[in-house]
């Protein structure tokens, strides 16, 4: 990485008269978010403490300079939020110094109120600000309205409807009320003195500025830094160097490619672990074919990286955006290829009812997300591998079955998913392979990694609620779901607050504290005994059902779970028409035996729904 340097300026040195430096924050970055507490923190933090304060640091690419002009233009990276901030607040001083005008003499206005505005716009043409936000929700328009209606900006311009109701304008607003309550009581000279003195403050303050030579040295600071602003992520960074890219070769273009960017994001939906997910995976499912353009004297066959991970991935996307028309190749393919992601996480319910649409949903309820990589690969290479829909829906069933098991054994381990997925994607483009065989060597090459039956029986035997809950409940449904009729909520809804309206029951309770009716049930009124019990078979799939009312259960005597009703009269205990509590029915009491045989039945079942053997295509 290449620091090119590091400044420890003053907000006046940031803002030098003198130096005449530009902060351009490029159009495809985030708006301007910063809220009331933001203010507040950044005016407190000022205000009321000695000058010199610090506030941290912003990120910025090396500098362009404009000789005819003499300024130097950097691409802010990270800290916009602060720096635009800043602006406003000196705005709203000026604003509120220049009330007063008959009160200030001209070496005032020569030493400190005209260098105030230079501050903000430049001195030798002003039509130009020294900070320039980016163009979303107004945040330019708006920003420009403020320093022409206050400061003095040389620019015919109309004012922005809704001004008001947007955070520019709110921002400047609670400056200058701020500022107004400290000089609330003083007149003339006496308010020019004290806002001054504010203004002094601020322009004293301590802002450390690094400057950087490219976006990917500027992410792998993130990390370490402690910036009070939202620092842009990987993702962020990708569409900031892929908009500017394109920017460069059409320009007039560019809102029509922003337009294209953010039907990637749509694809991908709100949630950033799957975004960058995608981002990951979109590289290693056709890294062979992403690096054959780079493959050098070196003789190495993947210059940019054997996988992308969360440290490189920048660097990979930036390489392959330097060449001419790289950022439009790749702009095309993360169109493309994100669509296809889209179907493969259930955001595009284009076909919500069909049986890959179903086995997709619930690979992702058994945690599975591993194998979008090869997913990836296989949607996109569809018609070239001659894979029919009803194949495509048996891999993704297998898919169910490897990660079920994988799960629980931990084998393969997690680290060795992504370089197995990735193998299986080059082998069957270097082997040829296609339809009916290409399926069979996918299922060939999961089942020679995964744990046997031996050891996955072994597991599922076990206290498996206590290692794997998420693993226990899916394998929990998939057993009770035939016995789901339509007048039943579905087992994966959830309430709005997020939880699960079906949830997991222990029937011999789980707490410290077991109640007297269980110890005389389970023990015979031994209370070691029923410890020992409870520590042995109490997380075991033989002693969990899925019950919708766990917390009113809770430890309740055996008899009242099972017959427990609600105020209309519906079985709401035991007797709930799930087949997971067809044993327990027809009983009035449950010991450590019939824990156990429970246990081996639910096994048999576990081991017959996800048997590799009942896959065949």
């Amino acid at each position: 990485m290449m620091i090119n340097s590091v400044e420890d300026p003053t907000v006046a040195n940031i803002l030098s008269t003198d130096m005449l430096k530009i902060y351009d924050i490029p159009r495809y970055q985030r708006e301007y978010t910063w809220n009331q507490r933001d203010w507040a923190n950044l005016y407190d933090d000022i205000t009321q403490n000695d000058a010199g304060y610090f506030l941290g640091s912003f990120i910025v690419v090396n500098g362009t300079v404009n000789s005819k002009m003499d300024t130097i233009h950097y691409e802010v990276i990270d800290g916009q939020q602060r720096l635009t901030t800043l602006s406003l607040l000196l705005a709203a001083l000026y604003t509120r110094i220049m009330e007063h005008k008959d009160s200030i003499d001209d070496d005032m206005m020569l030493d400190d109120i005209r260098p105030l505005r230079n501050r903000l716009i430049l001195k030798s043409d002003k039509s130009i600000t020294r900070v320039i936000p980016q163009v979303q929700n107004h945040n330019l328009e708006d920003y420009r309205w403020i320093l022409k209606e206050h400061i003095g900006l040389d620019t015919v311009i109309q004012k922005p409807k809704f001004l008001g109701l947007r955070k520019m304008s709110k921002a400047f607003n609670y400056f200058y009320d701020r500022l107004g309550e400290d000089v609330e009581g003083r007149d003339g000279i006496e308010c020019v003195r004290c806002l001054l003195d504010i203004c002094r403050l601020v322009c004293s303050a301590v802002v450390v500025q690094i400057t950087v030579d490219s976006h990917a040295d500027a992410y792998t600071l993130f990390a370490s830094l402690n910036n009070r602003g939202v620092p842009l992520s990987a993702v962020d960074l990708i569409k900031n160097m892929l908009l500017g890219k394109v920017a460069g070769v059409d320009d007039g273009q560019l809102n029509y490619y922003f337009e294209r960017w953010q039907e990637v994001l749509h694809n991908l939906g709100d949630d950033y672990k799957t975004q960058e997910r995608f981002f990951r995976q979109n590289y290693d499912a056709f890294r062979r074919e992403v690096n054959k353009p780079f493959i050098g004297e070196s003789g190495s066959q993947l210059p940019l990286g054997s996988v992308a991970t969360r440290s490189n991935l920048l660097k990979i996307y930036e390489k392959r955006m330097e060449s001419d028309d790289g950022a439009l190749k790749v702009l095309d393919e993360l169109t493309e290829n994100s669509a296809l992601y889209s179907r493969i996480i259930g955001l595009d319910q284009e076909s919500p009812d069909s049986e890959l649409s179903h086995q997709l949903l619930e690979l992702s309820r058994a945690q599975g997300v591993a194998s979008y990589l090869l997913l990836l690969f296989l949607f996109k290479k569809q018609s070239q591998l001659e894979l029919k829909d009803e194949t495509l829906a048996l891999l993704v069933k297998l898919l169910v079955c490897f990660f079920v098991r994988r799960n629980l054994t931990d084998t393969p381990p997690t680290r060795d998913l992504e370089r197995l997925f990735i193998s299986i994607c080059e082998s069957l483009e270097s082997e040829g392979l296609k339809g009916i065989a290409a399926a069979e060597y996918i299922k060939k090459r999961l089942v020679d990694v995964s744990a046997s039956d031996a050891f996955f029986k072994e597991r599922l035997e076990g206290p498996i609620y206590d290692v794997n809950p998420d693993m226990t409940r899916y394998i929990l449904t998939v057993i009770a779901s035939p016995s789901v009729t339509k007048e039943m909520k579905p087992l994966w809804e959830r309430y709005a607050s997020g939880n699960y309206v079906w949830t997991i029951e222990h029937i011999f309770p789980q707490g410290k504290n077991i109640p007297d009716e269980w110890v005389k049930m389970v023990a015979d009124g031994d209370m070691s005994k029923a410890i020992e019990v409870q520590e042995k078979q109490v997380h075991t799939l033989g002693n969990l059902t899925i019950t919708g009312y766990n917390s009113k259960l809770s430890n309740m005597p055996f008899v009242t779970k099972r017959d427990r009703k609600d105020v209309n009269g519906a079985n709401v205990g035991y007797r709930n028409g799930l087949n997971l509590n067809d044993e327990l029915v027809n009983t009035d009491t449950w010991t450590s035996e019939q824990i156990q045989e429970r246990t081996d039945k639910l096994v048999g079942l576990t081991l017959k729904a996800f048997d590799f053997d009942e896959i065949e295509f």
